[in-house]
């Protein structure tokens, strides 16, 4: 009886060892793996932050440009831009998972990637909480499902530190400017008005029917936001920022309420929004100490 118990226990973790993995990706297509992968290709820069997160950076054998946090992704092989990639080089790979940012060029190669029998996850992050959710599946999908769910809780539980901390403030307007030269903004369909939100602002564009729309100073004057907040390319300041002292007539210029925060901490769906809502939330109290002070 001892042997033949001994030889059920062998054959359900045999069963179990093969049991297949499956999650369901941001265009509802399950993604289905017959063991944790082990050789992954993940094709924009916030996939590469967020396997990591998950625990899974070390399984990472491509990448495409700009992949530079943390410091070791700086090393993986890359396979081309983000808006240009080579499936040749991809498949030279021998992954058994891709990683696709849908909203860049994943629309476009997910079709292809199939018909060349690659397992394609897609990705296309919209909201804060697709963070923590990408963070999971990643998880699931290279066997850290307890580290990823360490890192994801983390996550949510520090989101809602700051909700309820801010969300019930006095609400502000805020102008997020992603470049000048064209003018350019986001709608409320963007992660970063989620960010706002959380911090107890408004975007004053949030109704813009693109994206990331184009938009010109007179239509700034018209809504006159409370609060202008940059990214522009790098950790620096951008110069062109100070191009707003042409108009004093805005509130958020004569009350001094311009800022700046570094695009990889608040553009890229990654727990390092963190740092980047953190700003935000700060710019916000600030100006309404400043209204305080005024009244």
């Amino acid at each position: 009886m001892r042997a033949i118990f001994l030889s059920l226990c062998l054959l359900i973790l045999s069963t179990a060892s093969r049991a297949e993995i499956s999650v369901t990706d941001y265009l509802g297509r399950k993604v289905t793996l017959e063991k944790p992968a082990q050789r992954i290709v993940a094709l924009a820069p916030h996939i590469v932050e967020n396997l990591y997160s998950a625990g899974a950076g070390h399984l990472l054998v491509g990448a495409v440009e700009y992949c530079d946090y943390p410091a070791e992704a700086k090393k993986i092989p890359r396979v081309g831009a983000i808006s240009a990639y080579s499936l040749e080089a991809i498949v030279a790979l021998k992954p058994d998972l891709v990683v696709i940012w849908h909203s860049g060029l994943g629309a476009k190669s997910l079709p292809k990637l199939l018909e060349l029998g690659l397992t394609v996850y897609a990705s296309d992050p919209k909201t804060l909480e697709d963070i923590p959710r990408s963070i999971r599946d990643y998880g699931m999908l290279t066997g850290n499902d307890a580290h990823a769910e360490k890192t994801a809780t983390e996550f949510q539980s520090r989101l809602a530190e700051l909700k309820n901390r801010y969300q019930h403030q006095q609400t502000l307007s805020v102008l997020y400017q992603v470049w000048n030269q064209p003018l350019q903004t986001i709608n409320d369909q963007h992660i970063i008005s989620d960010a706002i939100r959380l911090c107890g602002g408004v975007n004053a564009f949030g109704d813009a029917f693109n994206l990331a729309p184009l938009i010109n100073p007179e239509a700034v004057l018209s809504r006159n936001p409370d609060l202008i907040i940059a990214s522009g390319a790098g950790e620096e300041r951008p110069e062109w920022l100070d191009d707003w002292r042409k108009y004093p007539a805005l509130k958020a210029v004569a009350n001094d309420d311009v800022y700046f925060i570094p695009p990889d901490i608040i553009q890229r769906h990654t727990v390092r929004i963190l740092g980047g809502i953190e700003q935000i939330c700060t710019a916000l109290e600030k100006a309404r100490v400043k209204r305080k002070s005024a009244n």
